[in-house]
């Protein structure tokens, strides 16, 4: 790679150090060689696709392919995109005042050239770092050739009182700028088919054509796509000729399993420093969470083709942590730990991420929101505890659950949201049967854990309809599930008020 220190200031000087021009591809094949031979990764923070997508983008960029990263929202796009800087050299040498960058040792502007007819080897020369050499635009309806590509500027014309005809009153655009780099165009099927045909001669001659003018530049850049699929069909397309172009396309993917997207979520949540040394949130809150999600990407009530991002169980921790924080506050306590009821905090993270189909929206955003709970808790539960169905059918078996759905017969139990941790565990240790229960099929949970877990069962049983819960103003109540019918069904009353 290029050394850092003592770097030439002149093209006299550049020469005599022995630097060589390389491509921007042949760079970051030189690099990515270097880290994979040293056994470093390529990417950073994105997690999931150790064995999928990362060797896909290695061959390409081994390959010296141009890329497009093709997948649904919340799949690290973007980011990925942004990392391969990392594969650049350090510095490069450029000509001092150049507008795209120019070589020292092959330039291609006219100011460059001129400049070096000039000065010769006293030809000033700067250094850019890697970090200016990418350069990122988001596709949009409004996106010109010019904004692209460039286009005659009349104020440099009348400035430097120079001809339209004459090439110096260019205002090269981003692409241009972009020189010796990587260039990112996000949701590419949103760029408009006439501009998409502008980067067609870049794209398989490697140079451009201002209109107007003779000049052909001959660019060196690295372009790197991304498009979500859904794209093709609800606002635009990449059309044929473009797509025959890129020569790598990579299909990204949501997290194959829920422990690699409970550690995305974890990572990922912005959290205060005081939100991460006062409250807790344990595995099983973040197990739901993610369940969630999961249960979000199979449902017939969510719009399938626009995909459920990773930024929903991200808000939705964060939210989780926040319901806590709110709770301590008001309660003057000075740390926190998650509840199963206060996933209900967590609703305005699911109910503005997901796009839903006609029976989806029949039934309301927050309607579907708590169906998801419903079925993530139902997921979970056997993970922990008996599977309640069938404990009911056994019928030479008791059920383990007999004496908690026998107590709520005559009682109900309300857990306000706002409860102390004292007023909580007091409450669920009035229930005859939970902590019994726990004990026996969580023997190893904590102290904390096991308190946790009695709430879950009031959960998992209220999901496989033995218990009734109800959601209230100030938290939840769970009751007998046949006296409940005489009451107001508080999910129907949510989705009319």
């Amino acid at each position: 790679m290029t050394k850092t220190i003592n770097r030439p200031d002149t093209l006299k000087k550049l020469k005599e150090s022995g630097y060589k021009s390389i491509s921007v591809k042949d760079e970051l094949r030189r690099n990515l060689i270097v880290k994979l031979k040293a056994g470093e990764p390529v990417f950073q923070e994105v997690l999931g696709y150790e064995h999928s997508v990362f060797p896909e983008v290695e061959r390409a960029i081994l390959s010296r392919h141009n890329i497009n990263f093709l997948g649904l929202r919340g799949q690290a796009k973007t980011r990925m995109a942004r990392q391969l800087t990392t594969l650049l050299d350090e510095y490069i040498p450029v000509v001092r005042g150049s507008d795209i960058a120019d070589d020292p040792l092959n330039p291609i502007s006219r100011y460059a050239h001129d400049l070096i007819a000039e000065k010769g080897d006293n030809t000033p020369i700067d250094w850019m770092h890697r970090s200016e050499r990418y350069t990122e635009k988001l596709a949009t309806p409004d996106v010109t050739i010019a904004d692209l590509i460039g286009d005659a500027d009349p104020i440099k014309a009348a400035n430097l009182k120079l001809d339209y005809s004459d090439e110096r009153v260019i205002h090269f655009g981003l692409i241009p700028r972009a020189h010796r780099g990587i260039f990112v165009i996000n949701e590419l099927p949103d760029l408009q088919p006439r501009i998409q045909v502008a980067l067609f001669n870049i794209l398989q001659e490697g140079d451009i054509q201002i209109r107007g003018f003779k000049l052909r530049l001959p660019l060196d850049v690295m372009f790197v796509f991304t498009a979500n699929p859904e794209d093709y069909t609800n606002r635009g397309a990449i059309i044929t000729p473009l797509k025959d172009r890129i020569q790598s396309q990579i299909l990204t993917h949501y997290p194959k399993n829920i422990e690699v997207s409970t550690a995305i979520t974890r990572q990922e949540a912005r959290l205060a420093e005081a939100q991460k040394n006062d409250i807790e949130v344990p595995d099983l809150i973040s197990l739901l969470i993610e369940q969630i999600a999961i249960e979000a990407r199979n449902s017939e009530l969510i719009d399938q083709k626009s995909g459920v991002s990773a930024r929903l169980t991200i808000s939705a921790f964060e939210n989780m942590v926040s319901t806590v924080e709110r709770r301590i506050i008001k309660n003057s306590e000075a740390k926190g730990r998650a509840r199963i009821g206060d996933l209900l905090g967590i609703l305005p993270a699911i109910t503005g991420k997901v796009e839903l189909v006609y029976e989806g929206e029949q039934e309301g955003s927050r309607g579907v929101a708590l169906t998801l709970m419903g079925k993530a808790i139902r997921n979970q539960f056997a993970q922990f505890f008996p599977d309640p169905g069938l404990a009911k059918k056994r019928k030479n078996e008791p059920n383990p659950y007999d004496e908690i759905t026998r107590w709520f017969n005559k009682h109900e139990l309300d857990l306000p949201a706002d409860l102390t941790e004292k007023e909580y565990r007091k409450s669920l240790n009035s229930v005859p049967g939970l902590e019994s229960l726990v004990k026996k099929y969580n023997a190893k949970a904590s102290e904390a854990d096991k308190y946790l877990l009695m709430e879950f069962v009031l959960h998992g049983l209220s999901e496989y309809s033995m218990l009734s819960k109800n959601i209230l103003d100030e938290g939840l109540s769970f009751s007998d599930l046949f006296r409940s019918v005489f009451s107001t069904d508080d999910f129907e009353d949510s989705e009319n008020s």
